[in-house]
């Protein structure tokens, strides 16, 4: 279809395109001004009418209660009574003037009061219809994490500022849906392709050492000394992946497990690294009653650096308490003794590669991964990581999860964290 305009034809759909773009866009900004011009004129029209209704009751009352009389007199007695009847009627209208005018103020001032409730009223409702497609954005992107950053605002209606703004967030999920999926992909890779030239390099050594010949004992110290360096690669490199797998929730092997299991199961395995200390171990772990749901490996490994910390950094001699309990959510706390420590510094050690120093115990040993991994696990059950320096020295940690199986049910909001 096209339309003849002065001796050309132009197509339908562009004349409308042209007319639309001459018409102002319905934007929140207009639709708020024609809602409250709106109000604003229906407001002074009902404070008028409530006005000039008061006024003309009063003045109606006025005239009908004026008296009307007339009784025959001679013509120069009915002069003095017109005079003395036009004086009275000054001093009368003079009085109802002034009683209008009280009137009128009286009238407007209430008039006025009436108008400002209802004004204030409807303004409130009239606010919350405009502002009920935020509210309904911001709920939405609240319940938005990155477990289902698929989900997406769609709003719809007409194409103002609020479907701008959501369109907009939508945009922003999708890239940060996109950068997770990226990241994951490299937390499923990098394990593999990072892995291959460290193995490479350490057959390498052994290749070298093993040869025939005799080889230099310099080499052989040198062999060593790489050997020891590529394990601690292949551990950083092993503390990093676990790290990131934590933190963006990657939760294999969900399952039932019991906190007190694990802790026992981590303190057999370290038995000869904590004979060798000479350490006393204190374990009040409860009877079955710490019970967590989450990844067996995961959780594992957040109890296995716990009581690497309080093993490694421990001074000879010292010793270490463990607990666990089940009461409302599931704890574990574990305190080692030492010197007195910072609480600001210890406050940092759940951050990747923060360390106290090797004056704390003696030792650089470790990456300063160990606390890190333990908060990126406990955050992705759901639990907290609780770091406090001991008053009377030492450290104590503190982990808090969910309950699984509790013994009686818990008050609502009853977890908060691990116990003081």
């Amino acid at each position: 279809m096209t339309i003849q305009v002065s001796g050309s034809r132009m197509p339908a759909h562009f004349l409308r395109r042209i007319g639309a773009s001459l018409l102002p866009r319905r934007t929140v900004r207009l639709r708020l001004t024609a809602v409250y011009g709106v109000a604003f004129v229906l407001s002074g029209a009902l404070l008028l009418a409530i006005t000039s209704g008061l006024v003309v009751s009063r003045s109606s009352m006025t005239a009908a209660a004026a008296p009307s009389s007339q009784v025959a007199q001679s013509p120069l007695a009915q002069a003095r009574t017109q005079i003395q009847q036009l004086r009275d009627q000054l001093a009368s209208e003079t009085q109802a003037h002034a009683g209008v005018s009280h009137l009128l103020l009286v009238s407007s001032v209430i008039a006025l009061g009436i108008m400002t409730v209802v004004s204030l009223v409807f303004g409130w409702v009239m606010a919350g219809r405009v502002l009920r497609p935020l509210r309904t954005m911001t709920a939405a992107t609240r319940r938005i994490t990155e477990k289902n950053l698929d989900e997406r605002l769609a709003m719809s209606g007409p194409d103002d500022e609020l479907k701008g703004l959501a369109d907009t967030i939508d945009g922003l999920l999708g890239r940060l849906e996109g950068a997770f999926a990226a990241q994951r992909r490299f937390v499923a890779n990098a394990s593999h392709e990072l892995r291959t030239p460290l193995a490479t390099m350490r057959a390498s050594l052994d290749v070298a050492v093993a040869k025939p010949e005799p080889v230099p004992a310099p080499t052989v110290a040198l062999a060593d000394r790489v050997r020891a360096e590529l394990d601690r690669v292949d551990e950083l490199l092993e503390g990093l992946l676990v790290l990131a797998r934590a933190q963006h929730g990657a939760l294999p092997g969900y399952q039932m497990l019991s906190l007190d299991h694990i802790v026992s199961a981590a303190l057999a395995a370290r038995a000869d690294a904590i004979a060798a200390r000479n350490l006393t171990v204190s374990n009040r772990s409860g009877h079955d009653g710490a019970w967590v749901a989450g990844s067996p490996a995961l959780l594992s490994r957040m109890v296995d650096n716990v009581i690497d910390n309080a093993v490694g950094h421990n001074q000879d001699g010292g010793w270490i308490q463990v607990a666990t309990g089940g009461r409302g959510f599931a704890w574990l706390v574990v305190e080692t003794g030492g010197p007195v420590l910072d609480q600001r510094q210890v406050a940092q050690l759940a951050q990747p590669f923060r360390r106290l120093g090797a004056d704390r115990t003696g030792s650089d040993r470790g990456a300063g991964l160990g606390l890190s991994i333990v908060a990126a696990i406990a955050a992705a059950h759901g639990g907290t990581l609780d770091l406090r320096a001991r008053p009377g020295g030492g450290l104590r940690v503190g982990i808090g999860l969910p309950l699984a199986v509790p013994a009686a049910p818990a008050a609502p909001g009853a977890w908060a964290g691990v116990p003081a």
